[in-house]
């Protein structure tokens, strides 16, 4: 982890003459570039008619609309785990909404804003071969996205479980529905939505280590455009957008199985 953190530092000294957009630039440009994920729902993913639909989409939406007074001026990229915080010292987004979790270590290289929302990892297995404990996968392979909190936890404790890497979403899935994999490790936010869909998996630990939050970031040092999303996030809560966000993508995914309150976070607060 710490040869990444230092890689990636090294790459932004390369890119140092190319400074992130200033709030100013981007409401001269009339559009704010925001990474978010195309292949994770219900989170952020592209519908079948090509539009891009999810949790992290609305909350997209609502700050081009707040900020440049219309919300089709927001340009989605489409990212991946692993390429979050490349994309943002590249100058390639203004913006990371792509369900992104803080940790100490990327906030070393880029900012956050304050959460949107909390999230914690899980494990998801088949219901015929259920693992209900982290030491029942030892000496089994264990399916990962790269970049991905669940990366750099397993990375880090082992225990004597074979990590199987992927870079997108489908090809982690993919991977667990193959059998390539005993279980695989995600956000458990993520996890509970796709097990509704694959009835055959189940979400056999639901929490596993610390209790993270999502936040939105931005480019380390680009603090004109963080304090506007940390107002528009303060804002936001008074209207209790971010329940209204939950009703309208999540919970028509979840169901009554989750409550929206371990889930949503308000007005930054926890």
């Amino acid at each position: 982890m710490k040869k990444t953190i230092l890689s990636l530092v090294a790459g932004a000294i390369l890119t140092c003459s190319l400074n992130a957009r200033s709030l100013a630039e981007i409401k001269a440009e009339d559009n704010i570039k925001i990474g978010v994920f195309a292949d994770k729902p219900p989170f952020g993913f592209v519908d079948k008619a090509g539009n891009y639909q999810g949790y992290d989409v609305y909350f997209a939406k609502r700050i081009a609309k707040d900020l440049l007074g219309d919300e089709t001026k927001v340009v989605f990229v489409p990212v991946e785990a692993a390429s979050r915080v490349e994309f943002l010292l590249s100058n390639k987004v203004d913006v990371i909404l792509a369900n992104f979790t803080k940790t100490p270590e990327r906030a070393r290289v880029v900012d956050f804003a304050l959460p949107y929302m909390k999230v914690s990892l899980g494990i998801a297995s088949p219901k015929n071969a259920e693992i209900k404990d982290i030491s029942e996968l030892n000496g089994k392979t264990l399916i990962v996205n790269k970049g991905t909190t669940a990366d750099a936890y397993f990375t880090k404790n082992k225990n004597g479980v074979n990590l199987a890497k992927y870079d997108q979403n489908t090809e982690t899935f993919g991977a667990l529905l193959d059998g390539r994999g005993a279980a695989l490790a995600h956000d458990n936010t993520l996890l509970f939505a796709w097990v509704k869909n694959n009835p055959e998996f189940v979400v056999g630990i639901s929490e596993l280590g610390d209790i993270d939050v999502i936040a939105p970031a931005v480019k380390k040092g680009n603090t004109e455009l963080l304090e506007w999303i940390n107002a528009e996030i303060i804002k936001l809560g008074e209207e209790q957008f971010f329940h209204k966000n939950y009703d309208e993508t999540l919970a028509p995914v979840y169901g009554n199985d989750i409550d929206k309150e371990s889930v949503v976070v308000e007005g930054g607060k926890l």
